[in-house]
């Protein structure tokens, strides 16, 4: 759907507003976020190749740092667009600083893991939430990572740790649903959490426990002692 293109011209599912009103601006990529910021490419080159090309550039953990002038030299960011850009950047500041100010929710308990990821037991597709914790378990920030069915080969490690560096994270809990109604986990689910525990002994950030949400049952791999 890339190429010379233009997003007008892809089918609406493809369209990145068109995902964010369907699947929420959590599930979007980096670049389709992006990309909805600046509208538009330039002659050549669509939006979402623009957004591409600058996440390419500026990795998005340094954008806190990003400056005008840095921004005005890609070509195909005017003027209108850096400062659209760095105004979400100011929003963002201010929100994460707004955030740390209140109390910080308190994970001891698979209960209080399904308080954060009730909403998950609805839905009709599988989702997987990793909420990140400090040293004193409190939640720091939670983020969906992955929708579809959950495969031992699609997700990535490297996704799920990079945001744990970024935010200072010293454990994190993973929290995936099953629409079947049945909890026990799969093969696959095995996998993962086998393959991000080995992740986690490297990276220095421990996975607490692994929750896997039915519409009324829950399972939990460190009460099974599978963690």
């Amino acid at each position: 759907m890339e190429g010379k293109v233009k997003i007008k011209d892809w089918p609406k599912s493809f369209r990145p507003r068109e995902r964010l009103r369907q699947k929420g601006p959590e599930n979007l990529k980096d670049a389709e976020l992006l990309a909805i910021l600046l509208r538009t490419g330039y002659q050549g080159k669509n939006v979402l190749e623009l957004a591409k090309s600058i996440l390419k550039k500026h990795r998005i953990s340094r954008w806190s740092a990003i400056g005008y002038d840095e921004l005005v030299k890609i070509k195909g960011v005017s003027q209108a667009k850096a400062c659209l850009i760095l105004a979400g950047i100011e929003l963002t500041k201010r929100a994460l600083k707004f955030k740390d100010d209140q109390t910080l929710p308190i994970i001891k308990s698979v209960k209080d893991v399904v308080a954060q990821a009730v909403y998950m037991r609805t839905k009709t597709r599988e989702h997987l939430l990793v909420l990140f914790l400090n040293a004193r378990n409190e939640m720091v920030f939670r983020r969906p990572m992955f929708v579809g069915t959950l495969n031992a080969n699609l997700v990535h490690p490297r996704e799920i740790f990079e945001e744990a560096v970024r935010q200072n994270a010293a454990s994190i809990i993973l929290v995936h649903n099953h629409p079947s109604g049945d909890p026990e986990p799969s093969e696959d689910d095995l996998k993962i959490t086998r393959r991000l525990s080995e992740a986690g002994k490297i990276m220095g950030v421990d996975i607490v426990d692994h929750i896997i949400l039915a519409k009324t049952k829950v399972f939990s791999f460190k009460e099974k002692k599978l963690l």
